[in-house]
């Protein structure tokens, strides 16, 4: 969430203060926002240490209401069929970071 915040105020700074227009940069946008939620799940999963997808899969689903409820509440816009999609797939790739966290980060070893 703070990586994804913190890459939301950087690219409004640069819309707002240069000549970028915001379909030039919407690919990089759309990239380093899946980067941002993958290492989100990956790292819940890891502090989880179990039940990785679920975990990801909730840090992805909170991430997509946190934006759904700032559009609707503070533009009155509900998510199109496009966002749907995209916020999916946000849940899905958090969801795969978080199942890698737990098999990465976590120290539980299984003795033969």
């Amino acid at each position: 969430m703070l990586l994804a915040t913190i890459t939301s105020l950087v690219f409004s700074l640069i819309l707002l203060f240069t000549d970028t227009q915001e379909q030039s940069i919407s690919l990089i946008v759309t990239i380093i926002s899946y980067f941002a939620v993958f290492i989100g799940g990956f790292i819940c999963g890891g502090k989880g240490r179990q039940k990785g997808w679920m975990i990801g899969g909730a840090t992805g689903l909170v991430y997509s209401l946190i934006v759904f409820m700032y559009q609707y509440l503070g533009h009155g816009l509900l998510f199109s069929l496009e966002q749907i999609i995209y916020y999916t797939c946000y849940i899905l790739t958090a969801m795969m970071g978080g199942v890698l966290g737990v098999n990465i980060l976590s120290d539980n070893k299984h003795d033969a």
